[in-house]
C-alpha cells in the first residue's frame, strides 16, 4: 500500500508540474502576442495608451505594453468604389438608379456611373475623427458629382465634357474632404458610363455622337488636305513673285538703258541738231522699212542710194 501511495503521489506531482509548465507556456504565448506585433508594408499602425493616441508605426516588428496600449492597423493601399453602381463578386456591376440618375443644366435626366479611387491619407483622423469615414466619402462624392454634372448640358456629359467633369469633381471633392478631416484622399475619379434613362433617347444620342465623329473626321481630312496643298501653293506663289521681280529688274534695266541712250542722243542733238535729226530719221526708217532705198534727185537726174550709204553720207 505504501508503494502504491508513493506512486500515486509521484503521478500527482508530475501532473501538477506539467500543468505548471503548460500554464507558463500559455502565459508566455499570451504575453508575446500581446507585447509584440508586426506591421506590413501596406499598413500603418496607430498606437493608443489608455485610449489616447500616442504614436504611429510603419512596417516592421514593434512592441507595446499589454492591456495598456492598443494597436490599430490601417490599410494604406488604394481602394476603389463604384458610384451609381455596385460591384459584386466576380466583377458583376449592379446599377443603382437612385445614385446614377442626375439632372443636367438643360434640364435633362441622365444616368452617369463613376469609379472612384481613394486611399487613407491620415490614419489617426480616419480612425477617430468620424465613425463611418467611407460613408461620408460616398455621400460627399455623390454630392460633388451632382453639383458638377448640373453645370453641364446632357450633350457635354455624354460626349466632350467628360474630362472637364472629372477634373472639377476631383478638385471639389478634395476640398470637401480636407474640410471634413476624415483622413481620406481621392486619388482619381472617372466617368464609367453616361446614357439617357430611356432606350429611345440613348439611341438618338448615339446617332448624334456618330454624326459628331463624322464631322470631326471631315474636319481632320480638310485640315490634312490644306496642310498638303499649302506648301505647293506657297511654292508657286514664291515662283510667281520671283519671276515678277526678275521681270521688274529687267524692265528697269531696259528703261535705264533707254534713258542713257536718249541722254546721249540728246547731247549730240544739242551739238549738231540737223545731223542728229537726220540720223535719227534714217535709223527710224531702217527699223520700219529695212529694204528702203534713198533716191537723190536734182529734178532731172535720179540716183538710187542704199540706206546704209545714205547713213554714212
Amino acid at each position: 500500500m505504501d508503494e502504491k501511495t508513493n506512486l500515486l503521489e509521484k503521478i500527482k506531482l508530475g501532473a501538477k508540474g506539467s500543468a505548471a509548465i503548460v500554464a507558463v507556456i500559455a502565459i508566455v504565448f499570451i504575453l508575446a502576442t500581446q507585447v509584440f506585433y508586426s506591421v506590413s508594408e501596406d499598413e500603418q499602425a496607430v498606437v493608443t495608451t489608455f485610449g489616447k493616441v500616442t504614436g504611429t508605426e510603419s512596417a516592421g516588428l514593434h512592441a507595446k505594453v499589454p492591456f495598456i496600449q492598443r494597436v490599430y492597423k490601417v490599410d494604406m493601399t488604394t481602394h476603389g468604389v463604384g458610384i451609381g453602381y455596385e460591384i459584386l463578386g466576380g466583377g458583376q456591376n449592379i446599377p443603382i438608379d437612385t445614385d446614377a440618375k442626375m439632372i443636367t443644366s438643360d434640364f435633362n435626366l441622365i444616368n452617369v456611373d463613376f469609379y472612384m479611387e481613394y486611399r487613407i491619407s491620415d490614419p489617426v483622423a480616419y480612425l477617430f475623427n468620424t465613425e463611418q469615414p467611407e460613408m461620408i466619402l460616398a455621400n460627399e462624392a455623390l454630392s460633388c458629382i451632382r453639383a458638377v454634372v448640373s453645370d453641364f448640358t446632357v450633350d457635354d456629359v455624354m460626349t466632350t465634357g467628360k474630362g472637364q467633369i472629372q477634373s472639377e469633381i476631383r478638385d471639389m471633392l478634395a476640398e470637401e474632404l480636407a474640410e471634413k478631416e476624415i483622413g481620406i484622399a481621392v486619388v482619381n475619379i472617372t466617368v464609367q458610363d453616361a446614357e439617357p434613362p430611356t432606350e429611345e433617347v440613348a439611341l438618338a444620342f448615339k446617332e448624334v455622337e456618330t454624326a459628331k465623329q463624322g464631322r470631326e473626321t471631315a474636319i481632320n481630312n480638310a485640315n490634312k488636305y490644306r496642310n498638303e496643298q499649302l506648301p505647293a501653293a506657297q511654292a508657286e506663289a514664291d515662283r510667281i513673285v520671283q519671276a515678277a521681280e526678275a521681270k521688274k529688274a529687267a524692265r528697269i534695266a531696259e528703261a535705264e538703258g533707254e534713258v542713257a541712250k536718249f541722254n546721249k542722243v540728246f547731247e549730240e542733238y544739242q551739238k549738231y541738231p540737223q545731223v542728229t535729226k537726220k540720223r535719227m530719221f534714217y535709223e527710224t526708217m531702217e527699223d520700219i522699212l529695212p529694204d528702203l532705198e534713198v533716191v537723190i534727185s536734182d529734178g532731172n537726174v535720179s540716183q538710187y542710194m542704199p540706206i546704209e550709204v545714205a547713213d554714212r553720207g
